[in-house]
């Protein structure tokens, strides 16, 4: 038996797609509604070997925006699944508070998601000039033509420690700067060589102040080098996180 792919979730008074629309696989799957109460999920049949292949990720995401265009759609990340078509029905019927309540709280919404990271050389200068231990040690060191094996160990430690400690006040300091601008906020999983992964709500009007509020960050903070991709659907807010509770309307 075919599973069933979810692309996302929307009204069931959201305009018919496209005839013909097509998403994931190859040959394109046909993209359908499956209708439950006020709910409906945009759907098509998933392909058998599914991957995230180039080719299907931005199906997936193609589909999303053309549903957009006709109204709020709470979007799945790729690789939702169900066994059939009764048991999306069944979930949009056992959540329909929950996924009427976001539809509600995410429309005219989208996500950046912004990651952050060391200019390496300028972190060293910024800790230099902070720290008077690592200073103090770095020109005792370098009076001494570079210092005991012994010595240079503690500087290199004393140098990862600060480092740490600044990544950490940096990561703290970054959503301070940007939460102002924007809705909601949701932290990513930590990865190595990002000292923040942090996703923004924002509602589309509002776009052009965040995208200022990160380049203030950029030119007063060059030590800090940002990537920052949006706007995105918002597919760090479909379920409610820290800084978002649940509404009660």
């Amino acid at each position: 038996m075919t599973s069933t792919y979810i692309y996302g979730i929307a009204s069931a008074e959201h305009p018919s797609l496209p005839d013909g629309m097509g998403g994931i696989g190859e040959p394109a799957r046909k993209v359908r509604l499956v209708k439950e109460g006020s709910l409906a999920a945009i759907v098509s049949e998933a392909p058998e070997d599914l991957r995230p292949k180039r080719r299907d990720l931005l199906a997936h995401q193609s589909v999303l925006s053309e549903a957009g265009g006709g109204g709020p759609v709470l979007p799945m990340r790729f690789g939702s699944l169900a066994p059939d078509d009764k048991a999306v029905a069944a979930v949009l019927a056992e959540r329909a508070d929950h996924y009427q309540e976001r539809l509600s709280s995410l429309d005219g919404k989208v996500e950046y998601n912004v990651k952050a990271q060391h200019d390496e050389e300028a972190v060293l200068h910024r800790v230099m000039a902070e720290d008077a231990e690592v200073r103090t040690l770095t020109e005792a060191n370098r009076q001494a033509g570079g210092g005991t094996y012994e010595e240079r160990l503690r500087l290199g430690e004393l140098v990862v420690s600060a480092v740490q400690a600044r990544e950490a006040a940096d990561a703290t300091e970054l959503q301070g700067l940007l939460e102002p601008a924007a809705d909601a906020v949701s932290t990513g999983p930590e990865s190595s060589g990002w000292l923040a992964n942090l996703s923004f709500l924002v509602d589309r009007g509002q776009a052009e102040h965040f995208l200022a509020a990160i380049e203030h960050v950029r030119h007063s903070r060059p030590h800090l080098d940002l990537t920052v991709n949006g706007p995105l659907p918002p597919y760090s807010f479909v379920e409610p996180g820290p800084a978002e509770p649940a509404g009660t309307e």
